[in-house]
């Protein structure tokens, strides 16, 4: 049986931190530049996409924790996109 995948804080971080980048991009977050909120769906797009493809590409090697995390912010950001998109940004 192979041995269970070793945690990794960075992947945490990573995801954690695109999600951030996504809720920035969808105007839930104001710019830590400017503290104005703004939307740029072809940006938040991209991030959702790259999670996803994280998500298929890392499957099975992730631990459980690392597991939930990105399943929770693919879970959560891309209905975001999709009520975003639908009131007109």
């Amino acid at each position: 049986m192979p041995a269970a995948p070793a945690p990794d804080p960075r992947f945490n971080d990573f995801v954690i931190l695109q999600a951030q980048n996504a809720g920035l991009f969808l105007g839930q977050i104001p710019n830590p530049a400017t503290g104005e909120k703004s939307v740029n769906l072809r940006a938040a797009k991209s991030v959702i996409d790259s999670l996803e493809m994280l998500a298929v590409k890392t499957r099975g090697n992730l631990t459980a924790t690392e597991t939930k995390l990105l399943d929770t912010a693919l879970k959560n950001l891309p209905p975001l996109y999709e009520s975003v998109l639908e009131a007109g940004h």
